[in-house]
This record gives structure tokens, sequence and C-alpha cells, in this order.
């Protein structure tokens, strides 16, 4: 009996010292991950909730960051501006969260910018590219490019790849939609774009078929929407519907297994650019991809590949400069160059002065249900523009005496 009562003694103290099985350790790194967790952009939120764990995980399998447990506090914004600051204030007043991933909208990564700069906690978004996202803040950063960028490009794009003259617009009344438009109606005017038709409409919008009327009457050679996947397969379900044969392209809003879903065959030919392919990359890439598909059973998008680097950034941050908000932003603000950058799956991450960083762009397109690399890249506008240069009538010469 004394034996037995000197094991279970002993199995006593060993369940004491560490905090009893299915129990939380007793210190734990926590950092925030906070998105369209539902509503509309619930997709997006989705895969960024999947990428967030699974790279948890994994940093908690390696030994956590110097051998302590990382967690992660979940706050859904909605894609809501209101819900997004009620959840900027629900971890910035948690003196435990170290540093938070979000938002995923662009209206609420602003709407939070103010509370998380005034409570001095790291903000790093995975897929806010409006270009004002983090103007003016200090504490707030984010690993995708911006819509200048990706506006410019779409309308060089169209111009000088796919050849065409003439585009209408489609885009959301919202900080995303418009700074998308915005920087592509900017570069279309510069090079001679022109834009047909421009209709706006907001989230909420089901019926698109007076809009589609009044563009197709325009005649354009090419359709962008600038805007998200659900409405984005409301416009493309309802075009087809109505025999519109015209091509589409969008930006990485459109980037969503639920555009094939909800649109079906109508978004066989869409043109998308986006940060991120599971089909494209090195080694590193190809094995997140793997171990995405094998623990949730569908392929990671660009938002679970940016959200999985964020945490990493984070990560490495609390393990260099300690669990420390502003050591941990200081560290991440001091990834300014190439070789201070954090090499992910979704290729080098390093920051300007006002924590906008530079990211490569890839073209996709919707072939037989799934998105595959389109035929031309970025590549490929470099070689029309170069072409269009090396073959421009020389200016002539100034009289002499002039």
């Amino acid at each position: 009996m004394s034996r037995l009562f000197k094991a279970a003694f002993v199995a006593a103290l060993v369940l004491v010292a560490f905090g009893g099985c299915g129990k939380k350790a007793e210190k734990t790194y926590l950092v925030g991950v906070t998105g369209p967790f539902t509503g509309d952009g619930a997709q997006y939120g989705e895969m960024l909730r999947m990428a967030a764990e699974m790279r948890a995980d994994e940093i908690n399998a390696a030994g956590g960051i110097n051998g302590i447990p990382l967690e992660l506090e979940f706050q859904d914004d909605k894609g809501d501006p209101k819900e997004a600051a009620n959840a900027a204030q629900k971890l910035g007043s948690n003196p435990n969260v170290l540093a938070v991933l979000g938002h995923f909208n662009s209206s609420c990564s602003l709407a939070g910018k103010e509370v998380y700069n005034s409570m001095g906690v790291l903000q790093l978004s995975p897929g806010s590219t409006n270009v004002t996202v983090c103007e003016g803040g200090d504490w707030t950063f984010r690993n995708v490019y911006r819509d200048d960028f990706q506006g410019q490009f779409i309308a060089d794009f169209i111009k000088y790849v796919l050849g065409y003259g003439r585009v209408a617009v489609f885009f959301d009344n919202d900080d995303y939609g418009r700074g998308l438009r915005d920087s592509f109606a900017e570069r279309a005017e510069e090079i001679g774009l022109e834009i047909v038709r421009e209709e706006a409409y907001v989230r909420d919008t089901q019926e698109y078929t007076p809009q589609l009327t009044q563009i197709i009457a325009k005649k354009p050679d090419i359709i962008f929407i600038s805007g998200l996947y659900a409405n984005g397969a409301m416009i493309l379900t309802q075009a087809r519907n109505l025999g519109v044969e015209t091509p589409f392209i969008g930006g990485d809003g459109l980037l969503s297994a639920d555009l094939v879903t909800n649109a079906g065959k109508a978004s066989e030919g869409v043109i998308v650019t986006c940060p991120f392919l599971p089909t494209v990359g090195e080694e590193k890439t190809r094995n997140f991809v793997t171990s995405f598909k094998q623990r949730y059973g569908t392929e990671p998008d660009a938002w679970a590949a940016l959200t999985y680097d964020a945490l990493g950034i984070v990560a490495e941050a609390v393990e260099k400069a300690g669990p420390d908000r502003k050591a941990i932003r200081d560290y991440v603000a001091a990834m300014d160059s190439p070789e201070k950058g954090y090499d992910g799956v979704a290729g080098l991450t390093y920051f300007n002065a006002d924590g906008d960083c530079l990211k490569p762009l890839i073209v996709a397109v919707v072939k037989d249900g799934e998105f595959v690399p389109f035929e031309k890249q970025a590549e490929d506008l470099e070689r029309a523009k170069e072409a269009l240069r090396v073959s421009a009538p020389a200016e002539p010469s100034p009289p002499e005496g002039s």
C-alpha cells in the first residue's frame, strides 16, 4: 500500500508541476488575429484563421518561442469598420497581446489603425492594400503590396499585353474598391487606355443587370472588377446570363475559391492579379502548400500564405527582441532591406519607412474551375513596354543654332 501511495503522490506532483493534462502552460506568448470570420468575407477570414493556427502549431511543436508556447486570440471584425474598431480595442487593451495580425479589409485596417497606434501595439496586415493603410501609423505594417502598384499594373497589362483599348469598370464603393479603381484610372489616363463606363456598387448589392446593360452599350473590350469575390461572382453570373461574352479582369479581391464555387462556369477565363499562387514557388512554398492541404483538405490562397508569413515575422521578432510591444515593433521596422527581410512562403518581405512592402505580382486565370498562372506574366509586360520603347521613333534633333 505504501508503494502505491508513494507512486500516486509522485504522479500528483508531476501533474501539479506541468499543469495537468489538457491545461494551458502557465506562461504563453499571446498574439491577436482579427479578420472577417463571419459575413460576406468569411472565406478570407477562414483562410487567415487556418494559416495562423497551422503556423502556431508548427512553432509550438518545435519548442515554442524560446521555449514558451505561442497562443492566438481571435477577434471577428465581420469585414465591418465599426466591428474592426471594437476588435482592435479588445486586443489592444489586453496587455498580454504582444502584436496583432490583421485586418483583412482595408476599411477595417484603417478603422483599427488609430487604436493600435494609441495603444502601442504592432498591427501587421496580410491583406489590406489601400494606399493609405500604413500612412501616419508608426505601429501599422503590411506584408502585401499597395493598390497603386496593383492598379497601375492592371492598366498596363490590359493595354500592352492583352492589347485592349477600351475598358469598363465595376468598383466596390469602399476603401479597397475605390483605392484600386483610382490607381487604375490614373494610370489608364496616362497611357491612353479609355475608360468607357464606370459603375459603383455597395457590398450588399444583389442586382447588377441595369449596370451591366449600361456598360455593354459602351462596347468595352474588357471589364475590370475592382471589388471582392462575393460581388464579383454575382456580376459574372448575371453578365453571362445576359449573353455577355466580354472578358473580365480583377484585382486580388477576386482571388477566392468561392468565386469559382459561386459563379461556376461564369468564372471561366477571368483574369486576376494576386501576390501568391499555390502552384508557383520554391520548395519552401511547395512544402507549405502540401502541409496545408493535408491538414485542411484544401489549397491555401494568397491570404493564407501571407498570414502564415505574418505570424512567422511576429514570432521571429518576439524571439529576437523579447516579449515587449515596442521592441517587437522596432524589430519589424528594422526589416528595411532585402538582407534584413523575412524569407517566407510568399516571398521576401521587408518594409519601407511607412511600413509598406514590395511584393511580386502574379497573373492568374480561372481554367477548368481552378486558378492557374496566366500564359502572360509581369516579365511579358516588361518585354512589351521595352519593345515599344525600342520601336518608338527618335525625336528629331534641334536645328543648329537653337
